[in-house]
């Protein structure tokens, strides 16, 4: 049965309250690509005058430190990038988690799964993420505790229009198989924590790097099995070096420098297209005409673009 989800490239609807996000993982300091995020979804959320909320993405603790968690919320507030209400930790959210968890095995979308990582790499089919999992635990019936926990596929394609990649479909069976939302040793999956905190924050609105285009179809299915609502999305391109390479902890992307704030600021919008800011004091006054201009269908559609810092 295939899967829609009902999102539209047009701007949010009046009667709705848009409620935007910043999710960064603090796994190093923040670097240009993750600014260019948190840039993105605030001007978003501010020309459509919303809120913009912080949530720090530490499900994998084991990856994560709090001094890199300290980085990223001063290095937004030198930028002048405010958020409102409190910060969320997804370390604080696993109560939430669990009883998602619950719900989506009282219905039957759950299963365990004994395989280890070389077992599913022998299966020989490789999807968008890397070897799809053929479901062979799938008929097993083998308890969820000590087992990695397994999101049970429908057939069909899911599709969700993209307000700036346009109309997205994807096979999640043929792509992925069966994902985990719970690791063996217990952590949650990323697909599982996003899509159950942007729903206890009434997100409406998500706006971030196409690298995540691909994870949209599987967050979808998650939240229509938990009876969530779907946000609209708005995937950009993320930043890459002159390699191609996309600029991450991974690339050795150095930190965002606070010297020269404006320039980098400026830089950002350049990256994105959107319409020079001659003149501003300051970061805040910058980000504020930035948002009374700001134009997200002159965004490049293409998945990764060069950041050159400038015009």
């Amino acid at each position: 049965m295939s899967t829609t989800a009902r999102t539209t490239a047009n701007a949010p609807p009046s009667t709705e309250r848009y409620v935007g996000r910043f999710a960064p993982s603090p796994t190093g300091p923040l670097h240009i690509g993750s600014l260019i995020a948190a840039v993105a979804s605030y001007l978003d959320a501010r020309a459509n005058k919303g809120h913009w909320l912080l949530r720090l993405e530490d499900v994998d603790e084991t990856r994560c430190q709090p001094a890199f968690a300290h980085d990223i919320v001063s290095t937004l507030g030198a930028f002048g990038l405010h958020w409102d209400g409190d910060i969320v930790t997804q370390s604080r959210q696993k109560s939430h988690y669990e009883s998602a968890l619950a719900t989506l095995n009282e219905a039957g979308h759950l299963y365990g799964c004994e395989c280890s990582r070389r077992e599913v790499a022998d299966s020989g089919q490789i999807g968008i993420d890397g070897p799809v999992y053929p479901g062979t635990c799938r008929r097993k019936r083998l308890p969820l505790d000590g087992m990695a926990v397994r999101f049970k596929l429908g057939d069909g394609k899911t599709h969700f229009t993209d307000r700036r990649q346009g109309t997205q479909s994807q096979d999640l069976s043929r792509a992925v198989g069966d994902f985990v939302i719970r690791r063996r040793d217990q952590l949650f999956s990323y697909q599982l924590a996003v899509v159950v905190d942007d729903y206890l924050s009434n997100v409406t609105d998500i706006v971030r790097g196409a690298d995540l285009l691909d994870s949209t179809a599987r967050q979808i299915a998650l939240q229509r099995a938990l009876g969530y609502p779907t946000p609209r999305y708005l995937h950009f391109p993320v930043a890459a070096n002159s390699d191609g390479d996309k600029l991450s902890k991974q690339t050795l992307a150095a930190p965002v420098a606070t010297g020269d704030r404006l320039g980098v600021l400026r830089g950002v919008l350049h990256f994105l297209r959107q319409p020079e800011v001659h003149r501003a004091a300051d970061c805040q006054r910058l980000l504020a005409a930035a948002a009374a201009n700001w134009r997200p269908e002159a965004i490049p559609q293409i998945r990764s673009l060069v950041f050159s810092g400038g015009a």
